[in-house]
């Protein structure tokens, strides 16, 4: 049995459609717009959010002194290298979009790949992408109530006309989306480059208490393996966002080429600015003024750049933003690849007959981060699943040894030596053993919201015999949603992944074809 359901919806229309929609040369398709920059700034943006800028100090404060804060900075960049090799050698063996979700499935099965799915759709990149909105909203907001916190209503409605306004230029053009995140990458870069800058010359001027090595690992607490092990991980969660190109693959120029360049320079790239903006602050700041400071990267500028401070709360406004259109991008082709594999509704599997971006999937995505911002519990859920994200890196890692063995033969444009993936794995089976020990309530709540996912997944993908009246109403549903949005199936064809498309995709198209289709372009894609 497949993974998922037959696509319904297949009508005489869709054989007109199959016959002449797809093999012409203007047939629908998701466009490879995103180069070796792009790449590059994707990668960067969705690391490189606001807590550099914010809060660093969740590393410093369980390391309990400068010298194990900064061994933590680097050791964690090394070991996100080193998931990012495993990552990029499973990109071009299987190039599909979805990143981990794709890789999990094709690995271990419908399932696995549901559960991934399910929760990234449920609460993590909804709750992020909130998150990050509002922290946007805060800042900009900050300066015009000097005296008192900005109130609620006004933060989650900038928050809200934030997302909306990223959507917008995700809707209209791939080519608009990725310079806005290229853009917004550069000026991120440039503020740390500000602070870097600005700590070297401290370091110039004899400022280097702190890292004198009889200085540097002077605790300022007790040491504690706990507090190391929970600053290992803080490092590990800084870096999030490092196997986001692996979401977009089919969207890369070149992706045998691009997808591991972009890796080997980007986080590299971070690991330095993380490790340097580190020290900078050091050279301004003890270690207990470090600590108290609610936003870091704005108490240096206090110290540092006298009148011109005002520079460091925009970068972390405009760090923010580019973050929130990094996610939108990324996890909308998550949601799309779910779909185009049936495990969601196929309408979020569709795109755009002219712009060729998967409109459904952003507003989708769109939707239920507005959703987000409406509750007050989002923190505590991101507690709840911020074990299960990193959970499913170390199982995705763990395929790729699954699927050498499995496959020994199968095309691989990059091969790895099997020691890196198992050296992450020691790694991240350290940190996982660590959080269950520290957290076991929050671990198991992050645990049964991912199960919540079995019985959806049984009902909603795995029974394919539904009553016959629940599928014509998800036909008309699903066509009245393609007519609203001017969005049909995207053709494939051998050279993009004929081979990773599920089985029931390729029997039948979207109830309006790629024949109607035409009738609406007015350009090819």
């Amino acid at each position: 049995m497949s993974d998922g359901p037959r696509q319904r919806g297949a009508s005489s229309k869709d054989a007109a459609g199959e016959e002449s929609g797809d093999g012409g040369g203007g047939a629908v398709a998701l466009k490879k717009e995103i180069g070796l920059v792009s790449a590059c700034g994707i990668i960067v943006g969705n690391i490189i959010g606001s807590g550099i800028f914010v809060s660093p100090k969740g590393v410093l404060e369980n390391a309990s002194s400068v010298g194990v804060a900064l061994v933590v900075w680097i050791i964690t960049g090394l070991i996100t290298a080193i998931g990012a090799l495993c990552y990029a050698e499973l990109g071009v063996t299987i190039p599909k979009s979805g990143g981990d979700y794709s890789y999990v499935k094709d690995i271990f099965g419908g399932l696995a790949g549901f559960l991934r799915l399910w929760i990234a759709v449920l609460v993590i990149y909804p709750t992020n992408q909130a998150v990050i909105a509002l922290t946007f909203s805060n800042y900009v907001l900050q300066p015009l109530f000097p005296t008192c916190l900005p109130p609620d209503t006004g933060l989650r409605l900038l928050a809200a006309i934030c997302l909306l306004l990223l959507t917008w230029v995700n809707c209209s053009s791939v080519r608009w989306a990725t310079r806005v995140q290229d853009i917004f990458t550069a000026g991120k870069l440039l503020a740390l480059a500000l602070i870097i800058i600005m700590g070297i010359v401290q370091i110039c001027k004899g400022k280097y208490y702190w890292l004198e090595p009889a200085n540097a690992f002077e605790p300022f607490q007790d040491y504690d393996v706990g507090l190391i092990a929970l600053s290992f991980l803080q490092g590990s969660f800084a870096y999030g966002g490092w196997n986001f190109l692996n979401y977009v693959t089919e969207e890369l120029v070149d992706p045998y080429v691009n997808l591991p360049r972009a890796i080997y320079i980007s986080i590299p790239l971070v690991t330095f600015v993380y490790v340097f903006a580190n020290i900078a602050y050091v050279t301004a700041m003890s270690p207990q003024e470090l600590l108290a400071s609610n936003a870091v990267a704005v108490t240096f500028g206090e110290k540092l750049l006298g009148v011109m401070a005002w520079i460091m709360p925009i970068s972390v406004a405009l760090s923010t933003f580019g973050g929130v259109n990094g996610s939108l991008f990324t996890s909308s082709r998550l949601f799309f690849a779910g779909a185009r594999e049936g495990h969601l509704p196929s309408l979020l599997a569709m795109i755009h007959v002219k712009r060729c971006t998967p409109i459904p999937a952003l507003l989708f995505t769109c939707l239920s981060t507005l959703l987000m911002l409406c509750t007050s519990d989002m923190y505590t859920l991101i507690n709840y699943v911020g074990f299960i994200n990193y959970l499913f890196y170390g199982v995705t890692v763990a395929g790729q040894i699954v699927l050498r063995i499995k496959q020994p033969n199968m095309h691989r444009p990059i091969k790895i030596n099997l020691i890196w993936p198992v050296i992450y794995l020691l790694f991240w089976a350290f940190l996982l053993i660590f959080s269950l020990y520290s957290e076991p309530v929050v671990c198991g709540i992050g645990l049964a919201i991912m199960l919540t996912g079995v019985p959806v997944y049984f009902l909603g993908v795995y029974w394919d015999k539904k009553p016959k009246c629940f599928d014509t109403f998800v036909d008309k549903m699903t066509y009245l949603g393609q007519k609203f949005c001017m969005v049909v199936y995207p053709a494939q064809t051998p050279k993009d992944g004929d081979e990773g498309e599920g089985e029931e995709m390729k029997e039948a198209r979207s109830p309006l074809s790629q024949e109607d289709a035409e009738n609406h372009k007015s350009a090819d894609c």
